[in-house]
């Protein structure tokens, strides 16, 4: 969904009963249980697709058991589907998940790539590898994808003596987060205005370079390969370069201290994924409308996003599967990303040539045009595999980023630490 885990927190589906619950009422409507986090945007509050899917199939009532946490929402879903009831008739899951969804957990999941109307090309390369597990069975389909730009402060850069239009920003990286930071952060950063830095988070650049890798922190059987893995030793490095340098402002991302960043321009420049966007103007407060722009990445990468899936313990697993292929169909998700205070961008291909989609533009944000510059990013974000503890080590590694930025230990200090840390967190 549209923030990382690291942004949100969600509540128990303490009352989630899942197949219990479901079933045919006496009215002789089958009731669906849509198990989910965070904001999804299906309700009321947000595009309000439960009720036009509802109006559409009078046969069926959709009852949502939303949770505000969502460590605590994965926690009992999981001893759902361990004990073989009380699972949701549809349950999400954020992308840090999928490692284990798709491994240890996709026979309790039914097949979607069987669905009327799913197709592998309605998705971006990405959101469908990673939604599928070894045996070919397609578990979850996407809802939203989180591609990544660079959202950059105009009025620094001005004043740093670089450009500000964002074809000419977007030049001086272009194919190369090296000279991203060794370059254009080094040229900001001798010109900077006294206490900016190039960068909010080492921990961002670090999450977006790995993300950018056709192999990340697994490979395709399964293994884990952080450790070894040369792009993500590459990764380390430079973030331990841009730390050394003085371009990061050490600032740990949806902190109180980083909401002021974007409120004081302390800093250049954000690697923002779609939701980010939302961030940037609810910190920035509108003193900063048209301050900041969205220029194209060095190279494509991901940072959040989700899926539906069906267990394979409910009683209406058919019903489920055919609400779960409208939701994630282009013309939803193209309402979702263009609903006030949703944004969640899609992971449905064909959504992208949605009038709406294409021509959407970010007035706070200088009236980027943000449709094309994520869907062009989308499109590029390679489909490298996950495992397992996926979630786990990225919370590692960058709070690995964060001992070299906070405090000041040396890169190779900061890895074996994060090393040690990463093993016990995922040992046991």
């Amino acid at each position: 969904m549209a923030a990382g885990l690291a942004a949100i927190g969600l509540l128990a589906g303490c009352g989630s009963s899942g197949s219990g619950s479901s079933g045919s009422s006496t009215s002789g409507k089958v009731t669906l249980r849509v198990g989910d986090f965070g904001t999804f945007g299906y309700n009321a509050k947000g595009a309000d697709l439960f009720a036009e899917y509802m109006k559409l199939h009078p046969n069926i009532k959709i009852v949502e058991d939303t949770n505000a946490n969502e460590q605590n929402y994965w926690n009992t879903t999981q001893a759902h589907l361990a004990s073989g009831s009380g699972a949701d008739d549809i349950q999400a899951f954020d992308v840090s998940r999928m490692g284990q969804v798709t491994s240890t957990l996709a026979g309790k999941f039914e097949d979607l790539s069987k669905v009327s109307g799913v197709a592998e090309s309605n998705w971006t390369a990405v959101k469908w590898a990673q939604g599928k597990a070894k045996s070919g069975a397609v578990v979850g389909l996407g809802t939203d994808l989180g591609p990544e730009a660079v959202c950059y402060n105009t009025k620094l850069f001005k004043a740093a003596g670089l450009p500000t239009d964002p074809a000419a920003v977007a030049k001086l990286w272009a194919g190369s987060w090296t000279t991203f930071v060794n370059t254009v952060g080094k040229q900001y950063q001798a010109h900077a205005p006294k206490g900016t830095h190039f960068l909010d988070s080492g921990e961002g650049l670090f999450n977006s370079v790995v993300g950018s890798g056709a192999t990340q922190y697994y490979d395709a059987s399964g293994k884990a390969i952080y450790q070894a893995n040369p792009s993500v030793k590459a990764a380390w490095a430079l973030a331990g370069q841009a730390v050394a340098a003085g371009e990061t402002g050490g600032i740990a991302q949806f902190s109180t201290q980083w909401a002021s960043g974007f409120a004081n321009n302390t800093f250049a420049t954000t690697i923002c994924p779609a939701w980010q966007m939302a961030n940037i103007v609810n910190d920035s407060g509108t003193k900063n409308a048209g301050v900041w722009n969205i220029a194209t990445a060095p190279q494509a990468s991901n940072w959040g996003g989700s899926y539906l899936t069906v267990p394979s313990q409910g009683r209406n697993t058919k019903a489920a599967e055919a609400l779960v292929q409208w939701l994630t169909a282009a013309p939803q998700e193209a309402k979702i990303f263009t609903t006030k205070n949703i944004g969640n961008f899609p992971s449905n291909v064909q959504a992208y040539a949605d009038p709406s989609v294409s021509g959407a533009k970010n007035a706070f944000m200088s009236n980027a045009p943000i449709g094309q510059i994520f869907a062009a990013a989308a499109k590029k974000i390679p489909a490298a595999p996950i495992g397992q503890y996926d979630g786990v080590i990225r919370n590692d590694m960058g709070n690995g980023v964060l001992l070299m930025e906070q405090k000041h230990k040396s890169p190779a200090a900061a890895w074996s630490a994060t090393m040690a840390q990463i093993k016990t967190d995922t040992t046991g």
